[in-house]
């Protein structure tokens, strides 16, 4: 898989260790040069924690000793990164830096938030990897919003500033979330009685269509059946369960609003970008869904969003692309050295 073209290469041709780590999956592999190779997907549940985790990777490509070992690393994980005290927002993962670095035996790992590392990547993603949804070409030298749900939703942004792009270390899924319509409201009563406080990522993101779902079944007065979220999607692009469409359909509704406001926020004429693992599976569901409406549906400023691109990311590993570029690019991050 190519990577881009960093600014520059790793000493002697050496391998580094580059990871994306979200609430599920943790992704890795190694990258030499613009390359990357002996990519594994490894289940966060699996591991008692991050060094468990890079351990059980290099053992299984044969990398833990000798010139294969990598002694670089760059890490995206998928929580806010202020510290040395790294703690996953949807996973149970919490660790020292610092530590982690000295019991891996690293002499340089860098940790980014994972959408931090996404938004580095979306000015290099090949055109066929982007499908549109609405708009117009986009804005040039303005800066470009992204979201995406997941496990959670992650939220981030680049901002020009004259010939460089400073990606954002953001936690918009945790805003409040807005209702757009009286339906809307009724659902966000009910996870009022569940949630102290309803943010976005309460019902965007892989369990959030699960409360969606139960809160529409009890507004609906009918028993809610135990599904996890690929059932509810399943159900809905089959047809097969009305509820389960009605979910999916607000789902897609919701997540406009948000990205409109993130949009309006950022002035993101340059165009929004939507990642994660949830709407790219949806295809021609999401584009025919109230999505659009939702995300230009804001009074005065309709006009100003309408012409606004909006790109669903199929790239297989476009985290990658941006957390490669950690090693020779500044930008908010974290860096441990020996």
């Amino acid at each position: 898989m190519s990577i881009g073209r960093p600014e520059a290469r790793p000493r002697g041709g050496e391998p580094r260790l580059i990871a994306d780590i979200g609430g599920t999956n943790a992704r890795f592999a190694l990258l030499e040069g613009e390359h990357t190779r002996d990519e594994v997907v490894l289940q966060v549940d699996d591991y008692a924690g991050i060094v468990e985790a890079i351990d059980a990777y290099l053992h299984s490509i044969g990398a833990t000793s000798g010139p294969s070992r990598p002694r670089e690393a760059a890490i995206a994980i998928a929580n806010p990164i202020t510290g040395d005290q790294i703690r996953m927002t949807n996973h149970v993962w919490a660790f020292s830096a610092e530590a982690t670095r000295q019991r891996l035996g690293f002499a340089r790992m860098i940790f980014v938030n994972d959408f931090t590392a996404l938004a580095m990547a979306i000015r290099h993603l090949p055109p066929q990897d982007l499908e549109q949804v609405g708009g117009g070409r986009g804005m040039p030298g303005t800066p470009l919003a992204l979201l995406g749900p997941g496990t959670g939703l992650g939220v981030s942004g680049l901002i020009p500033a004259g010939p460089y792009w400073v990606p954002l270390q953001a936690e918009g899924g945790h805003v409040t979330l807005p209702p757009a319509n009286e339906r809307e409201m009724d659902v966000i009563r009910v996870l009022r009685q569940r949630f102290s406080h309803v943010s976005a990522e309460r019902v965007l993101c892989g369990p959030g269509l699960v409360n969606l779902y139960e809160a529409l079944c009890l507004l609906d007065g009918r028993a809610a059946e135990q599904l996890e979220p690929p059932d509810i999607t399943r159900r809905a692009l089959d047809g097969s369960c009305r509820i389960c469409r009605d979910t999916l359909t607000m789902f897609c509704a919701m997540l406009g609003t948000v990205a409109g406001n993130l949009a309006l926020t950022l002035g993101a004429l340059g165009g929004v970008f939507v990642g994660g693992g949830i709407v790219p599976s949806l295809g021609r569901f999401f584009a025919s869904s109230p999505f659009r409406d939702h995300f230009e549906d804001k009074g005065r400023f309709a006009d100003y969003l309408a012409p606004i691109p909006v790109w669903v990311i199929r790239s297989k590993r476009p985290a990658f692309v941006g957390v490669a570029r950690t090693f020779d690019n500044p930008g908010p991050r974290l860096e441990v050295t020996a």
